[in-house]
């Protein structure tokens, strides 16, 4: 069982620009959409203004995107973001664009917290941390055979 620690959910809105000329959702806005769900997801755990306060800016450092089905204008998918991996100063989130119980779409992106003053990497927020530490320890004693 595949546990999705701090999993957030979103519908999502596909939008006349999000299609390609053959009607189908253009392979960046896929991309676009996981930047949204980690803001969401951030708006969450760890909100800009704090950041801002914190002197720390979140950086990107590697997206990995993998594009089973096509999506179309019609259709109605829905974002699921999860932390995956947390500690020192790395952090790595997973995503899937779902619709019903058809993955479209899944990735990871991987980065880390930045001190704007030094520009270096600095340690992620402890509420983060352990926030992600008690979902991650409750999502593995939950998918424990009973015993």
């Amino acid at each position: 069982m595949q546990t999705k620690p701090l999993l957030i959910t979103t519908d999502i809105y596909v939008r006349s620009y999000d299609v390609d000329a053959m009607g189908y959702v253009s392979n960046i806005v896929y991309i676009r959409w996981f930047e949204d769900l980690r803001h969401h997801f951030l708006d969450l755990y760890y909100p800009f203004a704090s950041m801002i306060a914190d002197d720390r800016s979140p950086v990107l450092m590697h997206t990995d995107v993998d594009y089973l089905r096509p999506l179309t204008i019609h259709d109605k998918p829905t974002g699921r973001c999860w932390m995956e991996k947390a500690g020192g100063s790395k952090w790595k989130m997973g995503y899937e664009i779902v619709q019903g119980e058809t993955i479209h779409c899944s990735g990871s992106q991987t980065g880390y917290f930045m001190d704007l003053k030094t520009q270096r990497p600095v340690k992620l927020p402890e509420s983060m941390v352990s926030a992600f530490k008690s979902a991650a320890a409750a999502a593995a004693s939950a998918a424990e055979p009973a015993g």
